[in-house]
């Protein structure tokens, strides 16, 4: 399981989607999500969902990487969709058993809403696929750079969000492996109570800590090494500048957010 999980990982490529400006990419991502919070309607979703597979087709990301990214959410997605199935009380009554309920309604919000989550997440995954997380770093802090006025710290924050994306990979496989040496001593981490498996966990979260802690101050040593004192003066290697295909993404994004505003509009 811990394996399924792929935020955070960089897929290199040359593809359209990859040499697109990081901020575009973000700003897309945000338009993205609106559409998708938006959209009420069997075409609607069809149009977002249409977006999702041809910008993971133009970026060339593997689909098993989208579907194995979904697995670790899998029991959340099954939770909200048994809520919006038994909670939802309009339409035409189906199943009427002891003190359960089914509405046609009930079954359409269901189906929306595991939709809308796994289109969601399937989004971000794709920002995080094709975009390093060093261009991450310069985007979020181009687009934040105004509250900088407001003596905002735009430079470290997206330094800490950057690196946390960074470090969740690595983390992940840190934890497999010590999972993995826990198992060959004997442990087991499967069988008995509640609390026998919650204390199982100790001998797996006190070496994941440490471990953290200790690629935590090599980070911070090294940076120190490197004379790294923020962002004042900071020079970059790449600069990031806007293309003509950038343009024709917002064009392409408007128009999502359009399309979908005009089928709500409609009620299609």
């Amino acid at each position: 399981m811990l394996k399924d999980i792929t935020l955070g990982q960089f897929f290199p490529g040359k593809s359209v989607i990859h040499r697109l400006d990081p901020r575009t990419k973000l700003l897309l991502l945000i338009i993205y999500i609106v559409a998708l919070f938006m959209a009420k309607s069997w075409c609607s979703y069809a149009l977002v969902l249409a977006f999702l597979v041809a910008v993971t087709f133009l970026g060339r990301i593997p689909f098993k990487a989208m579907t194995r990214g979904l697995k670790p959410m899998l029991v959340f997605i099954i939770f909200t969709a048994v809520l919006n199935l038994f909670y939802t009380k309009t339409g035409t009554l189906l199943l009427d058993w002891w003190i359960f309920e089914i509405w046609s309604d009930g079954i359409i919000t269901a189906f929306f809403m595991v939709m809308r989550i796994m289109m969601l997440v399937c989004g971000t995954f794709l920002l995080t696929y094709t975009t390093s997380p060093i261009a991450l770093t310069d985007a979020m802090e181009r687009l934040l750079n105004p509250l900088k006025k407001l003596h905002v710290p735009v430079h470290e924050l997206a330094m800490m969000m950057s690196i946390a994306l960074r470090f969740i990979p690595t983390l992940i496989e840190e934890t497999d492996k010590i999972i993995s040496a826990q198992k060959a001593r004997g442990a087991d981490f499967e069988t008995g109570s509640l609390m026998r498996r919650a204390k199982a966990l100790i001998p797996i979260l006190v070496p994941l800590f440490v471990s953290a802690f200790r690629r935590a101050d090599e980070l911070a040593t090294a940076m120190e090494c490197r004379c790294y004192h923020g962002g004042e003066g900071r020079t970059r290697l790449k600069v990031l500048r806007y293309a003509g295909r950038d343009i024709y993404a917002f064009i392409v994004g408007a128009l999502l957010l359009a399309g979908v505003i005009v089928l709500r509009h409609f009620g299609l």
